[in-house]
């Protein structure tokens, strides 16, 4: 699926184009498809945007790829990590303040929302902002408007926001923890990006990637995986997601000595993992079994394994299973769509 870039200059794409193109190129699950068509479509748009996942899947990619398709992709994207900030500097971060404002503030300061007008401004870990600022953050949503600290005037900002969270903020809502009304006012476009382990037909790709970056970064010979490396690869569930896969590979590569990735060089956490042990297998108990179920789930255990033999290839793997490619790749969009389990891919 390739796309058609507006805009930005051409060293921009280049970098942008490299960041994207795993999740881009032919064969990626059809999960990330769709997001990537939601984001498309809403990329045209001016709406607020609302990304959740765990940390690491690319919220933040997500993010760059709605405001590098979008009408504001030549003016600034401003990312900020409202978790990093002391929630007593985050005001003025975000909204600038007025010379003597507080202790220290000896002149005047433009806050990150002036920085980003005409563009987006990326609030990632939302969850994380105190209440009294989660009321300020509402009213600039509403009225396009903000006020520096110690100000006694508002400045009309032209800001797209994003906002990104690895935390439920419908339960966070239900606990109190953050208000009802500014999460619906973020929650205009919902995007959840799922977790790596929900997705693992991506892994060969996005290895590949990744060896490919490092390597052009490593003089000498060039690093490849062995099979049964990637099998173990595959099996693992990934906590850290993309981001964690990316820095095993870079470490990896760099402390590759005969040029080859195998599993005893992999660390060890990953090495004793078997998923195997993860999931139960079905047993007829005394209060009966879910037979549609446990089918089902003996059903998307032989995908997984028909996928991990053939290195994600569709038409490979729809072969060992005796099916034609669409009825494999429709039955993979419905689970993809279903509810998220950890060994599905």
């Amino acid at each position: 699926m390739r796309l058609q870039w507006p805009g930005p200059p051409v060293s921009f794409l280049t970098h942008f184009w490299r960041a994207m193109e795993p999740f881009l190129v032919k064969g990626t699950h059809p999960v990330m498809e769709k997001i990537l068509n939601i984001c498309q479509r809403v990329a045209v748009t001016d709406s607020t945007v609302l990304v959740a996942g765990e940390s690491g899947t690319g919220k933040e990619l997500i993010a760059r790829f709605i405001h590098a398709h979008s009408r504001r992709s030549s003016n600034p994207f401003i990312a900020v990590n409202c978790g990093a900030i002391p929630p007593d500097l985050l005001e003025s971060e975000m909204f600038g303040h007025e010379r003597g404002a507080f202790t220290g503030a000896v002149g005047s300061r433009m806050g990150l929302f002036q920085l980003a007008n005409g563009g987006t401004i990326f609030l990632d870990e939302i969850g994380e902002m105190t209440a009294a600022l989660q009321v300020k953050l509402l009213r600039v949503l509403q009225e396009r408007e903000i006020r520096p600290v110690g100000a006694d005037r508002t400045i009309k900002v032209d800001v797209r926001v994003i906002a990104a969270s690895n935390r439920d903020l419908a339960t966070e809502v239900e606990k109190g923890r953050f208000r009802e009304d500014l999460f619906y006012r973020l929650q205009v476009i919902p995007i959840t990006v799922p977790p790596l382990r929900e997705r693992r037909s991506d892994i060969p790709i996005l290895v590949q990637h990744f060896l490919d970056k490092h390597n052009q970064q490593r003089p000498g010979q060039l690093v490849r995986i062995a099979e049964d490396a990637m099998v173990h690869l595959w099996e693992y569930d990934w906590p850290g997601n993309v981001r964690e896969l990316e820095n095993l590979i870079e470490r990896m590569v760099i402390l590759s000595e005969d040029g080859t990735i195998r599993v005893d060089s992999l660390p060890p956490n990953i090495r004793s993992f078997i998923s195997d042990k993860k999931i139960p297998r079905p047993t007829l108990t005394d209060e009966g079994i879910d037979l549609n179920q446990a089918v089902e789930e003996f059903e998307y255990r032989l995908i997984d394994e028909a996928l991990r033999r053939t290195k994600g290839n569709k038409q490979a793997a729809a072969r060992l299973l005796g099916l034609k490619r669409t009825t494999l790749v429709a039955k993979l969009r419905r689970k993809g769509t279903g509810s998220a389990q950890g060994y599905v891919i």
